[in-house]
């Protein structure tokens, strides 16, 4: 009798870890596929030299493998060091995916991250303190919201000459705290009501023991699709800001990829093997994070856990 039970704890924790509403497979599909990029910046350091992704690095027009050259268009041969053929600017193209990806997820994920942190604080501080603070915590939100935060990226950006992409997150961290404080002020405002909140405050439970201890385990899903949200939306902006010509002209990010490629008329010269990787990667980091937003939704929403099983 003894030994027909042993194997019966490990079946149910691995039912009970299944039921978990975290263990969503859009969630981590989503998380995998950023994984994988991000890894690129300790995993390319045995791909690629880091210094292929500089301008004059090697000979310029070189076609990727199974491509045949068309020396009427400048393009040259296949070389065997270069599978991804080169650019006209001598940057060799598997080189510049593999550092520029993981540059443009780390800009997205610094101005993401201390937005949502600043946000989050507000949003808890403007719902839970409320009165005149609430006042003037949701009266400067909403005018950060009226301020078109683009064409204000654009004049930062254009005013230094050449970002590193520590300052351009920085930068775009200034304009994406907004809508995480109004998100979680609103949450804050909803939690705030529920009995067990209310009995914490009977009992004489501090501020940081209601915040973290009651109000905070609930908000992680929301905090999570927050950061998700915001996170596209900077990558978004960034891109943009980079496509204009108004990053970093050291090393590649995606965006700054596809601005050269736009100058150089790649498209009209059918180098496809220039701007097609980054566009190609961009939708597939907007891809794993719409896959993350909705596996978000289906964690704090048990209807939506439901319809999806």
């Amino acid at each position: 009798m003894t030994d027909a039970a042993v194997p019966i704890q490990p079946l149910v924790t691995r039912r009970a870890h299944r039921s978990s509403p975290w263990w969503n497979a859009k969630l981590i599909t989503g998380l995998a596929i950023l994984g994988a990029i991000l890894s690129l910046a300790i995993v390319g350091r045995f791909i690629v030299d880091r210094d292929e992704a500089l301008i004059g690095a090697n000979d310029v027009n070189v076609v990727p493998i199974g491509v045949t050259a068309d020396p009427a268009l400048g393009f040259k041969p296949h070389q065997g060091a270069h599978v991804l053929g080169t650019d006209s600017e001598g940057r060799d193209m598997l080189a510049v995916i593999v550092v520029g990806a993981p540059r443009t997820l780390y800009i997205g994920i610094l101005g993401a991250g201390l937005g949502v942190a600043l946000g989050t604080l507000l949003g808890f501080v403007a719902g839970f303190r409320r009165g005149w603070v609430d006042g003037v915590i949701t009266t400067g939100t909403d005018v950060m919201l009226t301020i078109p935060g683009l064409a204000v990226l654009v004049v930062i950006a254009s005013f230094f000459n050449d970002m590193s992409t520590t300052m351009l997150g920085l930068v775009m961290a200034l304009f994406a705290w907004p809508i995480p404080t109004r998100v979680l002020r609103s949450q804050v405002l909803s939690l705030r009501e529920r009995g067990y909140v209310q009995m914490a405050q009977l009992s004489g439970a501090s501020t940081l023991r209601i915040t973290f201890g009651e109000m905070m385990p609930n908000l992680l899903p929301y905090l999570a699709a927050t950061f998700t949200a915001t996170l596209a939306g900077v990558i978004l902006a960034v891109t943009g800001l980079e496509t204009l010509g108004l990053g970093s002209t050291r090393l590649p990010t995606l965006g700054t990829t596809v601005n050269s490629a736009l100058q150089a008329s790649a498209v009209f010269r059918g180098m496809w093997w220039w701007w097609g990787p980054p566009v190609a990667l961009l939708i597939v980091i907007f891809l794993s994070l719409f896959l993350m937003m909705v596996g978000l939704d289906e964690v704090s929403n048990p209807r939506l856990r439901k319809a999806a099983r």
